[in-house]
């Protein structure tokens, strides 16, 4: 197993414990005899909010990380993705989303292939300057419409 792996699976051991986390960062890194940075790396690529965690994190002082795992359910899920979502998004983007949301059973597979097929370049001919806002506008707007409350 490689270190990113020991140190997510520990912080996901903690989050299980607890509603959300406060760790510092050096600590952490002294714990698994390693670098500050590759906390922050486990952090930026593991506990997105696009995997249903908010993070909040402070330099300074050894640099504390807050960490709170989204309650999930289909709707609280689905309302913290679109909240997050920035107002342009790649296709790549919208691919990733739609592997999380079926690793979480958020969205059915026929759903996720609507998704991805009203969200492909095939189908958003329009000029490559808003693409990706356009994109992301009928992302969020399907998403909504996922939403059963």
């Amino acid at each position: 197993m490689r270190i990113s792996d020991v140190i997510e699976e520990f912080i996901k051991d903690l989050l299980q414990e607890e509603d959300f986390i406060e760790i510092q960062r050096n600590e952490l890194a002294e714990h698994f005899n390693c670098v500050p940075s590759q906390i922050n790396y486990v952090i930026q690529t593991r506990f997105q909010p696009s995997q249903g965690y908010y993070v909040e994190s402070k330099r300074g002082g050894g640099g504390h990380i807050k960490i709170r795992k989204v309650n999930v359910t289909k709707d609280n899920y689905l309302i913290h993705i679109i909240k997050n979502m920035e107002k342009t998004i790649t296709a790549n983007e919208v691919d990733i989303y739609i592997s999380n949301f079926l690793t979480y059973d958020i969205i059915t597979p026929k759903e996720a292939k609507l998704l991805k097929v009203a969200t492909s370049d095939n189908v958003l001919n329009v000029p490559y300057e808003i693409k990706d806002s356009l994109r992301a506008n009928i992302f969020k707007n399907m998403l909504l419409n996922l939403i059963e409350n």
